[in-house]
């Protein structure tokens, strides 16, 4: 028996996932390509399922740690994509031997690879200046109107090519970022990009530049809340073949959350069930936000149930706190729930991505276990 925190991970729900986005992306005509974004989930059963399960699934990484883990877990250096921002030469000493593509996310990236391996094969990361955000619109923090730190702009493209050119380096990809856990209503902003995405491929090949990938990046989302549409992946595979109509190029996609995110449930004892005045009933877990910082970190609510009632009607409102040292270390401010007592079990779902991953070892708390599920076994009918 585990204690809790822990980490239950169905990773029956992993392998869906590709399942379904492959099937998507096959539907709608499109020469593809998957990369799993191991930011997001590192946990060595997920890694090893997610290799012999989905073996179309390549890896996205974004540091040398990352090239290491995913070499480690039988990736090869041809299905491994890195695209990293603000890479320094020690970076580039572990990066570049280990044979895996690069793409370039500056225009100084470009000059310090050029000169660290002249002659070698890149692709670029561009910005598009929109973006698809969790809330529908089209700003987000890796495009948009206002300056960001990821990719080359499209009028500094002249500059790319001359660099490129001066170190005899061969562009061969164009990556974007499409956005953050977007739905289905912001699929329109989605082709938008492509779009413009599309034209600077073409420009590109007009300056002699082989371009045979385009690299829409992550971001896909997944129903995590009520309110939440999820993202028809079918709608978003056909407007993705729409905008790169006619230029015969691969399409890739490098999912992180839609892969990954409903893997995952966490498990945190109630330890405290306190009115701290004012109508304020507090409820203490044994879990915080070093275990889990994905609401800290992108203000993506999580969403508790009461285990011991988890079909009954809410008719209590509670603030869940966790045990970090910390009065910022809220799980969920004025929730409706079921009673909740001390000694219940509270689980929190839809963590699978950037919550194990990004654990801290803040005020020395350990990380929470986690349990790996292979397999599913239907209830037995009554």
């Amino acid at each position: 028996m585990n204690g809790t925190p822990v980490f239950a991970h169905d990773l029956v729900s992993a392998r869906d996932q590709a399942n379904a986005l492959r099937d998507a992306m096959a539907a709608a005509g499109l020469t593809f390509r998957i990369r799993f974004a191991l930011k997001a989930q590192r946990d060595p059963d997920f890694l090893r399922f997610l290799r012999a399960e989905a073996p179309f699934v390549g890896m996205d990484v974004c540091s040398p740690g990352e090239v290491r883990l995913a070499l480690e877990h039988g990736w090869a250096p041809d299905e491994i994509s890195y695209t990293g921002t603000n890479v320094s030469d020690r970076d580039l000493a572990t990066i570049l031997p280990a044979g895996v593509h690069v793409n370039v996310d500056l225009l100084s990236q470009l000059e310090r690879i050029g000169r660290a391996a002249p002659g070698s094969t890149v692709g670029i990361r561009v910005n598009p200046g929109i973006g698809a955000s969790i809330h529908g619109g089209a700003e987000t923090k890796y495009a948009g109107t206002k300056p960001t730190k990821f990719g080359i702009l499209p009028e500094r493209l002249d500059e790319a090519v001359a660099i490129a050119a001066g170190h005899r380096l061969t562009i061969d990809t164009v990556h974007y970022h499409t956005g953050y856990l977007y739905m289905t209503e912001s699929i329109p902003i989605v082709e938008q990009a492509a779009t413009r995405v599309a034209a600077i491929v073409g420009d590109l090949r007009d300056r002699g530049c082989p371009i045979r990938e385009v690299n829409t990046g992550g971001g896909l989302g997944v129903r995590f809340r009520e309110s939440a549409t999820g993202l028809d992946v079918v709608a978003w595979s056909e407007a993705l073949a729409r905008a790169y109509a006619g230029l015969d190029v691969v399409v890739a996609t490098e999912p992180g959350e839609f892969i990954a995110k409903q893997v995952a449930t966490l498990l945190a004892e109630v330890v405290t069930v306190e009115d701290r005045g004012g109508g304020a009933v507090f409820v203490g877990v044994d879990a915080g936000w070093s275990t889990a910082n994905e609401s800290f970190v992108y203000e993506i609510p999580y969403h508790p149930v009461v285990c011991r009632a988890a079909d009954a009607e809410p008719d209590h409102t509670y603030t869940i706190a966790g045990h970090i040292n910390e009065g910022d270390d809220l799980w969920a401010t004025d929730v409706s729930l079921p009673e909740v007592r001390e000694g219940d079990v509270l689980a929190i779902p839809n963590v699978g991505a950037y919550n194990l991953s990004m654990a801290s070892n803040h005020c020395l708390r350990p990380p929470a276990e986690v349990v790996s599920f292979r397999d599913r076994v239907s209830p037995p009918e009554r």
